[in-house]
């Protein structure tokens, strides 16, 4: 298993009293406030300090299960002298990039420009003022296998810093510069239209792994967003292709090492073109994302896999990610015990001894177990062998195979239960919460389980009562009773999102109007009202040396996407014209990235499809029996991506109804005592269905037509 490259440890050292990260919230900076550097959060102490002491900053950027953000902790800044030159030369600086994304994508911008990639640890060197000049990922304590060593680097900065301080001042101006450029500069519009999400779609197809799944080789990540496009062109435009790929990888993924065969969830990515051997860290954005994609799966083919997954995913999210008080914890760790993958990995004898050899035979056969391992001589357990496959290699029914390795998997999985866990980053992200919140509210309704709705409604909760400040304006973090830093546009655009899902769910309108509200703050806070989207910081945060544009999706969705998104979801549900319109004109400042760089625009992708339409506004009336959930039921078996859903009470009067859906439910009432379906489209609705074999025909007509 793998482990920090270098076992030198002859100069490790900690100190007995924590540095300045030890009054710190974040589970990154604290596993930092006993190495020997004398780190400093960001802030007007560290930069101060870099001023008056005329010194350079060295600023690093990490998460919590980072691998490679441990293996430098170990290699670097345990080691007594590397903390020492340090502490001498420069001011150092930790942030940990999920409470501070802000400072992340300006300095990574820099990173990539420097050296043509990114990563995290991020290592950047800066002026006093903040401008970098110098910066990597990873570096070794000394020169190994082609890279330079950080020990070296930390000499040859000073050595620049104090006798070639004008080379480094004007390297740190062009640099900054063309980090200010990039983040203000957009491709030509080119106009909204089919045709756009046609290229996209061919862009998407033209990158598909027809092998393995996915796209491209290793190192090898989910795209969610982009799978989920695929499905909608699949269903807009016929293209069976389209479909076949979606199924292709969310088979192969779910399959894979990349999933989590015993405890449910997702790995981070997969280092192999297979989805073998992931990097095992856990995070709840790849977990609320998949979720949603396997569901739109569901949905479109009927496979129950699909259905499994989310359960189990979503089960363990319940089990493993979720705090007392509802909010959703952000990730677990790739290392247990110093290795990383070792909670998740097993030896051929473990196997055997906890289930026997005729057991443990089938599942070793079925699991891809062997004595001598599928990964660094031990075993990642995948399905290579296809269910109906392995029961015929072991002449058993499919049946009988799935009982016993039901059996094997609860006592494998109560085994390792009992070892040492990774760690978790038990923070709450507004951001990543609204992800999930989003995805809990759907699972309730297509699976039928409302006990995730229960979950994302806690969660909601807990955002809207702890991490909301004096002015009701979001706060980004949650961690120790204390809720931090101004919101981002991620945090508002997907709780947003999450949030139109949870009253779809549970048709609380108090959910739409939460989300009226944050909408109201992120136009009011967020928007760029000259050149149209939004700004990632609002109009009040901290001035730093760029304000940023988030239009590129990366593992999560990109701000101004899911704005888009949201907006046009939410304007479409309230009947709030100036919401559709707002979403409308974020994607056409991004017409030109949509054209030609749709691997970078999943997610606004998917809000584009939604504004083309034709989207449906589906009112369910119900009078009696049977009622309105007869209907939702036998809607949400289908794929219809492109709707919103509103329920009403016939009894209640136009008057009564809720300040947020008034423009939606007013005049929309049962003629009889029986239930009663709207099909509207922008406001303009079809005959009312009355009652539930008028609804099924419609459904039934419509299936034909698509």
């Amino acid at each position: 298993m793998k482990s920090s490259p270098s076992d030198d440890t002859k100069h490790a050292a900690k100190r007995t009293q924590p540095n300045a990260l030890g009054l710190e919230t974040s589970p990154y900076l604290l596993q930092h406030a006993l190495n020997p550097v004398d780190w400093f959060p960001w802030g007007d102490e560290a930069l101060s300090r870099a001023k008056q002491r005329n010194k350079p900053i060295f600023l690093s950027i990490g998460y919590s299960a980072c691998h490679w953000c441990h293996v430098m902790e170990h290699e670097s800044f345990e080691n007594s002298e590397i903390a020492a030159l340090m502490n001498d030369l420069f001011v150092c600086i930790k942030v940990d990039r999920e409470e501070r994304p802000d400072l992340d994508q300006i300095y990574m911008s820099a990173v990539q420009m420097l050296t043509g990639r990114g990563g995290w640890p991020m290592s950047v060197f800066l002026t006093s003022d903040q401008r970098p000049f110098y910066g990597g990922t990873y570096w070794p304590p000394t020169s190994r296998m082609g890279m330079p060593g950080f020990r070296d680097i930390l000499i040859g900065v000073s050595e620049a810093w104090q006798n070639r301080r004008e080379d480094v001042l004007r390297s740190a101006d062009e640099l900054t510069g063309e980090v200010v450029r990039a983040a203000r500069e957009s491709l030509p519009r080119s106009g909204l239209s089919l045709a756009t999400l046609r290229g996209a779609m061919g862009q998407f197809l033209q990158r598909v792994d027809w092998q393995q799944g996915g796209f491209g080789g290793a190192p090898k990540f989910p795209h969610p967003m982009d799978l989920r496009v695929l499905l909608r062109c699949w269903q807009r435009f016929g293209e069976q292709e389209a479909l076949d790929a979606v199924r292709l990888t969310l088979d192969k993924m779910a399959n894979g090492g990349i999933y989590d065969q015993l405890g449910g969830g997702f790995h981070r990515y997969s280092t192999d073109a297979q989805w073998l051997a992931p990097h095992f860290e856990k995070m709840l954005y790849d977990n609320a994302l998949l979720v949603q994609v396997y569901l739109e799966a569901f949905q479109a083919t009927g496979n129950a896999n699909d259905a499994r997954v989310v359960r189990n995913t979503l089960d363990y999210v319940l089990r493993e990610m979720t705090q007392p008080q509802g909010g959703f914890y952000s990730t677990q760790d790739a290392d247990s015990e110093g290795e990383e993958g070792k909670f998740f990995v097993w030896t051929e004898d473990e196997v055997l001894a906890l289930l026997g050899p005729e057991d443990g035979r089938v599942f070793c056969d079925a699991y891809d177990v062997t004595p001598d391992g599928n990964w660094e001589g031990h075993n990642i357990l995948n399905r290579p062998k296809l269910h109906e496959q392995a029961a015929k290699v072991l002449q058993v029914s499919p049946e009988e195979l799935e009982t016993v390795l039901a059996r094997c998997r609860t006592k494998l999985f109560d085994a390792r239960s009992r070892r040492i866990a990774p760690g978790r980053d038990d923070k709450v992200l507004v951001s990543w919460n609204g992800l999930m919140i989003a995805a809990m509210s759907q699972a309730a309704a297509i699976l039928g389980e409302p006990r995730y709705a229960v979950a994302a409604a806690a969660a909601a909760d807990f955002i809207l009562n702890n991490m909301r400040d004096a002015n009701g304006w979001l706060l980004h973090s949650f961690k120790d009773g204390q809720a931090r830093f101004n919101a981002y546009l991620d945090d508002y655009a997907c709780l947003i999102d999450g949030l139109i899902d949870l009253y779809q769910a549970t048709f609380e309108p108090r959910w739409l109007d939460a989300a009226l509200e944050f909408a109201e703050q992120m136009l009011s806070r967020f928007e760029d009202a000259r050149s149209g989207g939004f700004f990632y910081t609002s109009i009040d945060h901290e001035q730093l040396v760029a304000r940023v544009k988030d239009t590129q999706d990366n593992a999560t969705p990109s701000g101004n996407g899911m704005a888009a998104f949201a907006l046009a979801r939410l304007g479409t549900l309230t009947g709030r014209a100036k919401l559709l319109g707002r979403g409308y004109a974020t994607l056409e400042a991004m017409s030109g990235q949509l054209d030609k760089f749709a691997m970078a625009s999943g997610q606004s992708l998917l809000a584009l499809d939604f504004v083309l339409g034709p989207t449906q506004e589906i009112v369910v009336v119900e009078s009696g029996e049977p009622t309105a959930d007869a209907v939702l039921s036998e809607l949400h078996q289908r794929f219809w991506p492109n709707k919103v859903v509103a329920r009403r009470l016939s009894q209640l009067a136009d008057i009564d109804l809720p300040g947020s859906l008034r423009d939606l439910l007013s005049g929309k009432q049962s003629s009889t005592s029986e239930l009663t379906t709207f099909v509207c489209e922008r406001g303009s609705c079809q005959a009312p269905l009355i009652g539930l074999e008028a609804w099924r025909e419609f459904l039934a007509a419509r299936d034909v037509v698509r």
